[in-house]
């Protein structure tokens, strides 16, 4: 697998980094989790705008999925080759209606679907192309949910946006690659079920046995060397810190 920041940043894009996005490939397949603010843009360095094969929301926070109307635009109204296929879209449930909202001038109430095959996320495991994916619930103020994809005996997890999750050590369990949010910082931050500071994702990585932690979904109010230096301290594998374009071989 490969595994390509396109976002990176909490919140709201930053000077250097669009919102959370992360395109994932193997085989020829391309799967991308989230689709924040800016990502859209970011991600045709990438790969051409008609040339995924799957998404997956985590969460249907604006930081994660609010580009998914700017994709419609693209999708829906090509004229140059016709429209394309229905892309397969795995999100929480409503994710249809909380596109539709967002956009809010679809041409129907339907306009959605016919660009973008709507598939309900719930704790479950299953197929997208050649990844075996996990999904379980995690801790965060609406319905969100951490992923786990597996290929060729490897695998990436990544967090989306979560308190101290249970469930997401579990997902993370022995992982090659745990991509990890920690948009709070350690001493400053206390809100339950929210979001992890670097220290907690460092001590999520350490119980879980991954051998590789990436913090990522840092906002531009967090410092993220404090993160780093957190989560380092509790945690002896590899840390580092997510950056846009930077990619993983896993």
């Amino acid at each position: 697998m490969k595994l390509t920041v396109v976002g990176c940043s909490g919140s709201f894009p930053s000077a250097e980094s669009a919102c959370s996005s992360y395109l994932v490939e193997a085989d020829g397949f391309r799967l991308l989790l989230d689709m924040g603010n800016g990502a859209l843009g970011e991600l045709q360095r990438h790969c051409g705008l008609y040339d995924l094969d799957a998404i997956f929301l985590s969460h249907l926070h604006a930081d994660h999925c609010i580009d998914m109307c700017a994709y419609f635009v693209a999708r829906y109204y090509r004229h140059d080759g016709g429209r394309c296929d229905p892309i397969p879209v795995y999100g929480p449930e409503g994710t249809e209606h909380r596109l539709t909202t967002a956009y809010a001038d679809t041409p129907s109430a339907s306009s959605m679907s016919e660009v973008f095959d709507f598939h309900t996320v719930k704790p479950s495991t299953f197929d997208i192309g050649p990844f075996t994916v996990h999904t379980e619930r995690v801790a965060h103020p609406v319905e969100a949910y951490g992923i786990r994809v597996e290929h060729g005996g490897r695998s990436l997890t990544y967090s989306g946006d979560t308190g101290i999750s249970p469930a997401l050590e579990e997902l993370a369990r022995d992982t090659d690659l745990f991509l990890c949010e920690a948009a709070f910082t350690h001493g400053k931050e206390n809100i339950p079920d929210l979001h992890l500071n670097g220290r907690e994702a460092g001590e999520t990585a350490r119980r879980a046995g991954a051998r590789r932690l990436v913090l990522t979904h840092i906002p531009p109010w967090t410092d993220p060397q404090v993160n780093l230096v957190d989560a380092r301290a509790v945690f002896d594998g590899p840390v580092e810190l997510a950056a846009p374009r930077k990619s993983y071989d896993i």
